[in-house]
């Protein structure tokens, strides 16, 4: 069944739970304040019931309603996405609206966006250059965003609506696609607020008890991976804040500085309209020093180049007790929250997260946080393994604690 669209009640229990309990972190969206709502045209049904939710709620909203990339591309069927990387000068590549973009910013108190790809091979045979340099154009954004959030003012969510392309790169009929996120979100339940809000309190049991922890380096070892990480001060572990839906993870920034080691990741990395696959990465002094992939490998290594985009900026774990994921579906937000036999271990290389900071992280000026060995770059690009592994935690006093193995936390 190609042609599947979920109920009106389906979505309208997913518009809820992103509008009345992602955002602000699980407050949702109060009166008066604005959203900002990005949502391709495949996904107008989803569209319609996130605009009602956040009228009803008081919210107003400023639009972001972007044309599909179509299966096929031809004269008749552009895709505005690819044809612009297509004809764009060096110097359109690197035009920023720093004015509107600027004022946006100043305007919105949170942001919900849902990815909807309708071609998963879009930017196939597109300079890997051009992509890099117009996100790193775009990093001012990412950056006044970063500082909003930073003081508490503002909130972001993301979530998926499948669509046939999606389905099928997971080898899934779409009515099954949809059965996934369904269950993975809770959107069969009568109240899946109620029972995200029942996760998110199991999950903060396992981020405090892990904050709690003197922990000043952590080894990730198995077939796949023999990889040192070190945490570095006045850090914190987060999960359950409602930025994606659905989120499983229990994750941290790292100080970069002290990655060294080895790690292969078991799952695909779908990036700019691309698949890159069996991806390995050697760390030495925090930086990647060898990387390899056996599909779009040109890419990963043109990514890896991006400034600061070479260094970890992000480490997640997933107990499988938390996750109702257990399918691989095409999509990271899905694929980072895997459940399955073994859980998952994932990094990102690229932008750290400042609220894994202990203090609070409006106090600090770009040059403390780079002191703090947060990174800082126009990428986070996650990439997730779901093979067997242990993580050992080496504390400050010199005590050692085994907190992973078989994909179970193992002080719960």
């Amino acid at each position: 069944m190609k042609n599947y669209t979920p109920s009106k009640k389906i979505l309208g229990n997913y518009a809820k739970v992103l509008v009345n309990f992602a955002l602000g972190s699980g407050k949702g969206v109060k009166r008066g304040e604005t959203v900002y709502l990005t949502v391709n045209e495949y996904a107008r049904p989803f569209y319609i019931e996130l605009f009602r939710a956040i009228v009803k709620a008081g919210g107003n909203v400023i639009q972001n309603y972007i044309p599909d990339d179509k299966e096929t591309y031809d004269k008749q069927n552009a895709n505005v996405s690819r044809m612009f990387f297509e004809l764009a000068s060096e110097e359109q590549i690197k035009y920023f609206p720093r004015r509107y973009l600027r004022g946006l910013i100043d305007e919105i108190d949170h942001s919900i966006y849902i990815l909807s790809d309708t071609n998963m091979h879009i930017m196939k045979g597109i300079d890997p250059k051009k992509i890099m340099a117009r996100g790193q154009a775009f990093k001012p954004y990412m950056d006044w965003r970063n500082d909003k959030e930073n003081k508490g003012r503002f909130s972001w969510t993301l979530a998926l609506y499948g669509t046939p392309a999606m389905a099928k790169e997971a080898r899934m009929s779409l009515k099954s696609y949809w059965k996934e996120i369904i269950r993975a979100c809770f959107l069969d339940k009568r109240d899946p607020i109620k029972e995200w809000k029942k996760v998110f309190t199991s999950l903060s049991r396992a981020e405090k008890h892990l904050s709690s922890m003197p922990i000043e380096k952590l080894h990730v070892k198995g077939p796949d991976v023999d990889l040192w990480v070190h945490l570095g001060r006045d850090r914190k572990w987060l999960g359950g804040r409602g930025c994606n839906i659905p989120s499983f993870e229990i994750f941290t920034s790292p100080d970069w500085r002290g990655t060294d080691g080895w790690i292969r990741f078991s799952e695909p990395l779908y990036r700019y309209g691309n698949l890159i696959t069996g991806i390995e990465l050697w760390f030495k002094n925090g930086r990647v020093i060898k990387s390899k992939a056996k599909r779009n490998e040109k890419l990963l290594k043109q990514m890896i180049a991006t400034s600061n985009a070479d260094k970890v900026g992000e480490f997640s774990l997933t107990d499988k007790r938390f996750s109702r994921i257990t399918k691989f579906m095409a999509e990271t937000l899905f694929d980072e929250n895997v459940g399955g036999k073994y859980g998952n271990t994932h990094i990102a290389l690229g932008n750290a997260y400042h609220d894994c900071l202990a203090d609070d992280p409006s106090t600090l000026e770009p040059e403390d946080w780079e002191e703090l060995g947060f990174n800082s770059s126009s990428v986070h690009t996650d990439m997730v393994s779901t093979t067997p592994r242990t993580v050992t935690a080496y504390m400050r006093d010199g005590r050692e604690q085994l907190i992973y193995k078989d994909g179970l936390f193992t002080f719960l």
